[in-house]
């Protein structure tokens, strides 16, 4: 079972994103609800796969005053989401007040710039010229570090640079992937997954490539291979190894 590369179930309704976990099977041990997905099914769709024994990456990108926030990263927590993200726009007391209300068991991603964000969306979010995408997401992973969460997501084009910035304890969950050639869709800084486990990516996500093939299961398995191909081929010493990040007792916390 594969729990590092996670299959991003952005549909509209339960009854369909459960279909393509089923139809891929036990090879994909964890999941991303989203926006949608969430506001359409709620808590129950989060319960639907941990019965089926999957990890859950609640990506809500909460953004409200810290009080809010907190509640809400709480509440997550007894659902018992193993990821749940916070956009790191929201400023240090918001990232510090998710980081004391979370649970142990659950860890705490600072999304830092989107990577549906090409130069013009960049200069219209920033107020001013960005030509450099990775600055800006090393800036804010910086504060999510200094926050106490644990990991970020950010694009595999900036993954380099922010595992430096953030130190080899912590998760770096890069979106965007997508195969050699294949259609980009609304993202604009894309990558192979074997771009970014060499670029220090603990975790990728991965969704329209697996989710909206003819055959989920084989797509998914196909990056999946080349994902393991990576981390076993590239030589990452800037990670601690895996085994210091699992506590006794855990073969596997993904």
């Amino acid at each position: 079972m594969n729990r590092r590369v996670i299959v991003a179930l952005d549909a509209p309704r339960a009854k369909g994103a459960l279909g393509i976990v089923d139809r891929i099977g036990p090879a994909c041990g964890f999941y991303k609800v989203g926006l949608e997905l969430f506001t359409a099914a709620g808590p129950s769709v989060v319960a639907s796969l941990r019965e089926r024994g999957k990890h859950v990456f609640l990506d809500g990108k909460l953004h409200d005053i810290p009080s809010q926030v907190a509640g809400a990263v709480a509440r997550a927590g007894e659902l018992g989401v193993k990821f749940l993200t916070v956009h790191a726009a929201g400023g240090r007391g918001m990232l510090a007040a998710a980081a004391a209300a979370a649970p142990a068991s659950m860890t705490l991603l600072g999304v830092t710039v989107l990577t549906s964000l090409d130069a013009a969306g960049l200069e219209a979010v920033f107020g001013r010229r960005v030509d450099d995408a990775g600055a800006e997401a090393d800036r804010l992973a910086r504060m999510v570090r200094d926050a106490g969460l644990g990991g970020v997501v950010c694009s595999a084009a900036e993954a380099a640079r922010v595992r430096e910035t953030v130190g080899p304890g912590r998760r770096i969950v890069t979106p965007g992937i997508r195969p050699a050639g294949g259609p980009v869709h609304d993202q604009r800084r894309v990558r192979t997954a074997g771009e970014a486990f060499a670029a220090g990516a603990t975790h990728i996500v991965v969704g329209r490539p697996v989710t909206g093939a003819p055959d989920p299961a084989a797509a998914f398995a196909g990056i999946a291979a080349e994902a393991d191909r990576a981390r076993r081929d590239v030589d990452r010493p800037v990670i601690a190894p895996l085994h210091s990040l699992i506590p006794p007792g855990n073969p596997d916390p993904a």
